[in-house]
């Protein structure tokens, strides 16, 4: 599956996916990978991945959701949702509307993550 296969008509969560792809490559390398759920931002393992919610959850007004993997739980009030799947492994959920939500602060959580996979 390509990216034009996986957005689909869907621009502006195409858009908000190219806002985090620069992001990423601000930081360093990294391979994206795509399959029909998600797409995934990898080096030796999965460290952030982007997924539409309305493919799961119905009707939404959030074109995309940007999940980081981290070693702690961050406290910020701009997560959606925190989840530990496994001990000291922590998926965090942002909603992303627009493409200026891709901030200074994201970039830290991805550059974080970005590390902690190598």
């Amino acid at each position: 599956m390509t990216l034009d296969d996986f957005f689909g008509d869907h621009d502006d969560s195409r858009r908000l996916f190219e806002a985090v792809r620069a992001c990423v490559e601000s930081i360093g390398d990294a391979e994206i990978r795509v399959s029909t759920s998600q797409v995934g931002f990898y080096r030796r393992t999965g460290f952030a991945y982007v997924w539409m919610p309305g493919q799961y959850l119905g009707e939404t007004d959030v074109p995309l959701v940007l999940t980081v993997a981290l070693r702690h739980r961050d406290t910020s009030p701009r997560w959606k949702e925190v989840v530990e799947p496994a001990p000291g492994r922590f998926t965090h959920h942002l909603e992303l509307r627009s493409p200026d939500e891709v901030d200074a602060e994201v970039r830290d959580w991805l550059a974080e993550a970005w590390a902690l996979a190598e």
